[in-house]
Order: structure tokens, then sequence, then C-alpha cells
């Protein structure tokens, strides 16, 4: 059975997180992804950030570029100027995330390659897009999740706002650029057109934030953070409760909803407490919600002496919404995970074997196959000699003019 994206080809110019996660994603997905670094004996950043070996690349380059190929272009060079439009002649997609007005100036930009391929989709990644006034700011992570309006609402009301652990702004971005990606090429297939994909990242962590933004719609207010209190779910009862042994990351998320009577005799049946069901005291939404601390206090009690993950077990396998909060070392090792194949290993020629996170999107008909990341300039000479159209007698010459690595 065929890939998904088999035979769409992807000229890859991204780096560090936001692009790389949008074009593994298109990798996974079938497309071939031919990852094009700077010439410099370094190439991607996201190679050593982070990273404990020096002379190994880091796992946060590893985990971002899985089923790509990797080549080399010192794209101030003439040559390589000239090497880099054949390739993108016969491309699908090109993919990029530089600085504001990085590609226009090496003479890359949209205006330049549609000349070339009028079928190319070219994806552009951008901080706060290509015009308005913020367009010529350069943008990460945090500064994305701060202007959107996410930072606004997490963390604590009595505290500063607190950065999201998860990298909404950049691999979220990213996911928003594969769906703009895949809506061009189905369009293409109707228009025989290629077209310009532009996402800015402080917009789709906008997009993903636009629930909060109901008590402001309401009434003009901003919306507030969180306020802990007993019951810090807001909806019932419920919202992060200890477990034993009372580790940073010993807790579960539980939902216990005000709106919905069966959760409430499906939580007090996973702890035994049938008994509370029928007492007074909480024998309806309004009566639990009036005594939601004490409540509260017999759920803690109950959870304070299990571990985390037989009380999720306990309430899930009722039917109550209740995770555990997994730390990313658990996370590895989840046997959920890892019989559902999101969790696998690799074996990659300097490191050896290690984990590797896998592909959320399933498809019946295209399995997904996760493959190591590649080595910096790993694939030059095949690329080169076969979409590049060159001996190797000339790419070898390129490398000594260090037109390519």
């Amino acid at each position: 059975m065929g890939k998904a994206l088999e035979g769409i080809r992807v000229i890859d110019m991204t780096h560090d997180q936001a692009g790389p996660s949008c074009t593994q994603m298109l990798a996974w997905l079938g497309a071939e992804v031919i990852k094009v670094e700077m010439a410099d004996g370094k190439g991607d950043r996201a190679r050593w950030l982070r990273r404990v070996d020096p002379d190994k690349d880091s796992f946060f380059f590893l985990l971002l570029n899985s089923n790509k190929k990797s080549t080399t272009l010192d794209l101030r060079n003439p040559k390589a100027k000239e090497l880099f439009k054949t390739l993108v002649k016969d491309a699908d997609i090109l993919a990029e995330n530089r600085g504001p007005g990085a590609m226009d100036r090496l003479g890359l930009g949209y205006d330049d390659l549609k000349e070339i391929n009028p079928r190319l989709i070219y994806a552009s990644v951008k901080g706060f897009g290509s015009f308005g006034p913020y367009s010529d700011y350069k943008c990460f992570e945090q500064v994305a999740q701060a202007t959107s309006g996410a930072l606004s609402v997490t963390g604590w009301t009595d505290r500063p706002p607190s950065p999201l652990g998860a990298n909404v702004g950049d691999s979220g971005t990213g996911m928003h650029t594969v769906i703009g990606i895949l809506a061009a090429l189905v369009q293409r297939g109707v228009t025989g057109k290629g077209q310009m994909v532009e996402v800015a990242m402080q917009e789709a962590v906008l997009n993903l934030t636009r629930v909060r933004f109901t008590g402001t719609l309401n009434d003009g207010s901003a919306e507030p953070r969180q306020e802990f209190t007993g019951s810090a779910y807001t909806g019932g009862l419920g919202g992060l409760i200890a477990c034993a042994p009372g580790g940073l990351n010993d807790y579960v998320y539980m939902m216990i909803p005000a709106d919905n009577p069966g959760m409430f005799t499906a939580a007090m049946r996973a702890m035994g407490r049938e008994d509370l069901i029928e007492n007074p005291r909480y024998a309806s939404p309004e009566e639990r919600q009036n005594n939601a601390e004490e409540l509260s206090q017999i759920i803690r009690d109950w959870t304070g002496t299990r571990d985390k993950r037989e009380v999720m077990a306990a309430f899930a396998g009722e039917g109550v919404p209740c995770g555990a909060v997994f730390d990313t070392s658990e996370v590895l090792k989840q046997p959920h995970l890892i019989e559902r194949g999101m969790i696998s290993e690799v074996d990659h020629p300097a490191l050896g074997k290690y984990p590797v996170i896998g592909c959320p999107v399933r498809l019946s008909d295209s399995q997904v196959e996760i493959n190591r990341a590649p080595m910096y300039s790993e694939h030059s000479d095949e690329i080169f000699t076969t979409l590049g159209g060159l001996t190797q007698a000339e790419v070898d010459q390129l490398r000594r003019e260090n037109v390519i690595v």
C-alpha cells in the first residue's frame, strides 16, 4: 500500500522547530522531504541546541526531523542558487521559516520561484506574518504565547503569567502550516497552479486560544488567569488531586461535571463509597456544590494513599474523566503509547538505539513508518546526481569549492 503523500517532493528550508515540525509531518505521511541546510559545517542550529555530546546531533534535532533527507548549499554562492533552483523546478512544496525578508533578499522568495515552477506551493512560517506593524519583528515560542493572549490566561491570579510547557507556538504553527499546504495541494489538483501559504505564529496560537475569549466577548473585560480554590475544576468537582507518595508529579486531573449526575455516582463507585451517593448532603448538584470542599477532601483522602496510576484506572475505569500526570520520563515508558506505536525505537549511526515520538495521525490505508533523522549532508551525493543532474565528479568539485559540504 502506497503512502498518502507518495510522489510529493518537499524542499525544506526550515530550521529550529516551527518549520521542521511541519515538514516532518509531511515526511511521516509519505512525502520526500529534502532538508537544505547551510554549508557551514553546522547546518540547522537545532543539531547543536541542547546537545550533550559536541560530536553528535541533539535530540532536539532528532525529534523534529524524522524521515527526511539532508543536503547542504551555500546560497550566497551563485552556483548554489542555480542548483537550488534546479531542485525547486520539479518540487511540489517549498517550506521556509527564515527571518523576515531573508528568502527575498536571496532572490528565492515566492515571486522569484513561481516563475520557475508555477505549480509550486510555497509555505512560509513567520512570527507575525509578511505585513502589518509587527511584520519585521522576530518571534519565538513564548513571544507567540505572550502576544496571542495565551500567556495572559495561564497560571494563577496571584502570580505572574506562566508559559505553557507544550509548544503551541512552534509545533502548533507547524501543524497549521500542514493544513494550509494540504489545502493548497487539493486546490492545485483543480487549478493546476500553486500558491503561497503563510502562517504567523501569533495567529496560530490565537486560534488555539480562541475559547478563552468567551468572557471578553460577553462583557469586554479581559479573561482572568485560573483561580485556585478547593475545587480547581470550575465546572464541578475535581481538578488536580494529589496522590501517593506525594512527589512532584504525583497527581491526577479528574473531572466530575456538575451537569452530569451520573459522573458523581461513578466516581463514588470507583472509590467504594456508594454510601455517599444517597447522602442528603451530596444528593443533588446544588448540594454537592454547596459542600464541595468537604466532598473534595473525601476524594483527596482516598487518592492520597494511592498511586496515580491506580487512581486513574479506578476513576477512568468507571467512566470518570481522569488522567495521571505523567512526567516526560514516564511518558516514554508508557505501555499504552508503546503498544500503539507512538513511542518506538530507531537506530542511529552515531547514537545507537533511542526512543522516538511518532506520528499522531493514523490513516487506515497508509501506514506511517518512523525512520531516523538524517546525518548532516547525508544525502548530498544522491540528491545532486539524481535530481540535480550532476555527475559524481561535478559534485566532488562543488564540495571542494565549498558550495556544498
